[in-house]
C-alpha cells in the first residue's frame, strides 16, 4: 500500500463482459471512430491514474498489445463488473481503484478529481458517479482495502454492483454536466449514432451489406449505368488491412519499403498515391479520405465498406443469404436493394437489386436531391 499522503489509485478499464446486446463481439475491440474502444478509454483515464490495468476474459493477446498488464476473473463464469474489480484489487498494491467500462469512448478528464474531491469532502467509503439521472455504477472509486468484504459478497452469490455499493458509504459524484461522460456503446446501432455526420462537398452514398451479397459486382454493373448518364464518380472502398496496390521488386515498393511516407507513382496512363499511416493500426476516416478527391471533377461518390460511418446508405439485401436485415440498427439506410419485395417496419425506398438502371435512376435523383 502506498504509504505518502496522496492516496494512490489504479485505474481499471472492465472488458470482460461477454456483450450479448453486441452479438457477443467483445466490445473493447470494436472500431469506433477509426479506433478499438478500449484505446479511446487508456487516452482519457492514464493520464489522470497511477498505474492502469485491463480486466479481460478473452482476446488477451489483443489487450495485452497496449502495453499494460491484462487481468482475468479471479471468478468463473463471467460474473459481471464486480468480478472484475474483486480481481483487480487483489492484483495491486495501490490505495484505490478507478472503474471505467471499456465501451464509454468520451470520459471526462476530470474523472479522478472530482471522484476523489467528493468522497474525501463526505468521508464515505466509496464514490460513484451519477450523471444527473441516474447512478453509473460502474464508474466508481474503491479503496482495496474492501477486497476481502467484496470476496465474500460474490463467494455467497451476489451478482449486482448497486447491491453491493449501497451497503458501504457512498458518496454520489455529480456529473451532470459532463453527461457525455457516461455514453456508452451497448448495441450495434450505437456506433453510429455516437458519431458525427461525415461532410462532404458533393453527393456521397454508401453500400452496406453482408459479405457475399455482392457488393463489389454490383458497382461494376452500376459504375458503367451512371457514366452513360454523365455522372463523373469516385469510389472509396475499403479494404482488409494487409491489402497492397504495389508489387514487391518494383521501384516504388523497394523506396517505399526503404521507408518513405508516401510514394506518387505517375505516367501518362495513371496517377497512384502510396501513404504509410503515421500511426499503426488506426483506420483512415473518411472525413479524412474525401479532402484527396478532386470532387471539382465529380458528380458522386461511392462508399463501399466504413459500414459504421454516419452517412447515407443504400443496404444491399439477398433473401438467399438468410441474414438479417441491417436498416433497423442503422438510421442512415435510405433504401434497400434486395431481390425480393420487403415488408417494412418503416417506410423505406426498395430497389430490385437486379435492376441496375432503376439503382441508377435512384443515385441520379439522389444527386439531384442533395444538401449539405
Amino acid at each position: 500500500m502506498n504509504t505518502s499522503s496522496i492516496p494512490s489509485i489504479t485505474g481499471v478499464i472492465l472488458a470482460g463482459g461477454q456483450a450479448r446486446r453486441m452479438g457477443g463481439e467483445d466490445k473493447g475491440l470494436i472500431l469506433f471512430n477509426h479506433k478499438p474502444l478500449i484505446a479511446h478509454v487508456i487516452a482519457s483515464l492514464k493520464p489522470q491514474v497511477d498505474k492502469l490495468i485491463i480486466n479481460a476474459n478473452r482476446n488477451i493477446e489483443q489487450y495485452a498489445a497496449y502495453k499494460f498488464p491484462v487481468i482475468n476473473d479471479s471468478l468463473d463464469d463471467f460474473c459481471g463488473p464486480l468480478a472484475g474489480m474483486l480481481s483487480a484489487m487483489q492484483a495491486i498494491d495501490t490505495d484505490y481503484i478507478l472503474t471505467a467500462p471499456c465501451d464509454s469512448p468520451h470520459i471526462s478528464a476530470q474523472l479522478r478529481q472530482r471522484m476523489m474531491e467528493t468522497l474525501l469532502m463526505q468521508q464515505a467509503d466509496i464514490a460513484v458517479a451519477h450523471d444527473g439521472n441516474r447512478l453509473q455504477p460502474v464508474f466508481c472509486l474503491i479503496p482495496c482495502r474492501l477486497k476481502t468484504d467484496l470476496q465474500n459478497y460474490l463467494q455467497q452469490g451476489g451478482r449486482k454492483i448497486d447491491a453491493w455499493l449501497s451497503s458501504h458509504t457512498m458518496a454520489v459524484v455529480d456529473f451532470s454536466d459532463q453527461a457525455d461522460t457516461f455514453l456508452n456503446v451497448n448495441h450495434p446501432e450505437d456506433l453510429v449514432t455516437h458519431l458525427p455526420p461525415v461532410l462532404s462537398p458533393i453527393p456521397l452514398i454508401g453500400f452496406a451489406a453482408f459479405s457475399g451479397t455482392g457488393k463489389t459486382t454490383l458497382l461494376r454493373q452500376l459504375i458503367p449505368a451512371l457514366k452513360t448518364k454523365g455522372i463523373r464518380v469516385a469510389v472509396i472502398k475499403h479494404a482488409h488491412h494487409n491489402f497492397d496496390i504495389d508489387i514487391p521488386g518494383k521501384d516504388s515498393y523497394q523506396i517505399r519499403q526503404a521507408g518513405a511516407q508516401q510514394v506518387l507513382v505517375s505516367s501518362s496512363r495513371l496517377m497512384a498515391l502510396m501513404e504509410v499511416p503515421s500511426v499503426a493500426k488506426i483506420e483512415a476516416s473518411l472525413s479524412t479520405l474525401i479532402p484527396r478527391l478532386d470532387c471539382s471533377k465529380l458528380d458522386l461518390i461511392l462508399v463501399e465498406g466504413f459500414k459504421h460511418e454516419a452517412i447515407s446508405k443504400i443496404e444491399l439485401h439477398r433473401s438467399s443469404l438468410e441474414k438479417p436485415l441491417l436498416y433497423p440498427i442503422d438510421q442512415n439506410i435510405i433504401a434497400i436493394a434486395s431481390d425480393l419485395p420487403l415488408d417494412l417496419e418503416r417506410d423505406i425506398e426498395q430497389l430490385d437489386i437486379n435492376n441496375i438502371a432503376t439503382i441508377a435512376d435512384y443515385l441520379l435523383h439522389f444527386i439531384n436531391s442533395w444538401t449539405h
